[in-house]
């Protein structure tokens, strides 16, 4: 393993230096092991750990490549890791979406276009439409945060805020939302979000945003727990 580690370690300084820019094809497995005085076992299978990291793309019959290394590419695991999280984890992931989003959510006020606070009224009034139906809430609610989360205009902050923000905890909130005949407040929340975005107030926006995701953490606490809270019984 430690051959392995110093392989993936010469070939990710390479990269970070320039000498193997995005695109770049990589030398012959012979040639580049010789390059950096390791073996070729070693040199493969830090191949095959960076081709997994989405760092390398091995072509078969036509060489090895380092990727475009955008952040959506190389971030793409960690929505597969967050699904995999157990239940005591989720809410630790729920923490830092709590730090992350609103924070995202202000910037969008100040950046996003109006095609794009138009596409985001169409997705409220399809979410309401919908009410009653989790598996289109959750489609639709996805659509909804992405279109905001991408006005911000960092692409790295919304790689990450996409892969914490996943399926499987969507669906558990919205499906504890529609039991506990509360989906109409998440609803208005994500009205409250469209309408500060549409009034260009970031610190409006911040706030409408942190609430939200207040509203989610603790639906999926109450969830965890197995029963509701006292503020959801009725």
């Amino acid at each position: 393993m430690a051959l392995t580690d110093d392989a993936i370690a010469r070939i990710r300084q390479m990269i970070q230096s320039g000498e193997l820019p995005p695109g770049t094809r990589l030398p012959p497995e012979p040639q580049l092991a010789a390059q950096m005085g390791l073996s070729r076992s070693g040199v493969r299978e830090a191949v095959k750990a960076l081709e997994s990291a989405r760092v390398l793309d091995v072509r078969r019959g036509d060489g090895t490549y380092v990727t475009s290394l955008a952040p959506r590419l190389l971030l793409e695991g960690l929505g597969l890791a967050v699904e995999l999280l157990r239940d005591d984890t989720l809410l630790e992931v729920m923490e830092v979406r709590r730090l992350l989003e609103p924070a995202a959510t202000g910037l969008a006020a100040t950046r996003m276009p109006d095609s794009h606070l138009d596409e985001l009224e169409q997705i409220l009034e399809d979410m309401r439409a919908a009410a009653d139906d989790a598996e289109k809430l959750i489609q639709y609610d996805m659509a909804f945060h992405r279109t905001v989360i991408a006005a911000a205009g960092n692409e790295t902050l919304s790689s990450l805020l996409d892969g914490l923000s996943g399926r499987t905890v969507r669906a558990r909130v919205w499906r504890g939302l529609i039991e506990g005949n509360s989906a109409h407040i998440t609803l208005g929340e994500h009205r409250a979000i469209y309408q500060a975005l549409r009034s260009r107030d970031q610190l409006l926006a911040h706030a409408a945003a942190l609430l939200h995701v207040n509203t989610s953490e603790a639906w999926l606490r109450t969830i965890l727990a197995g029963q509701p809270t006292e503020d959801h019984q009725s």
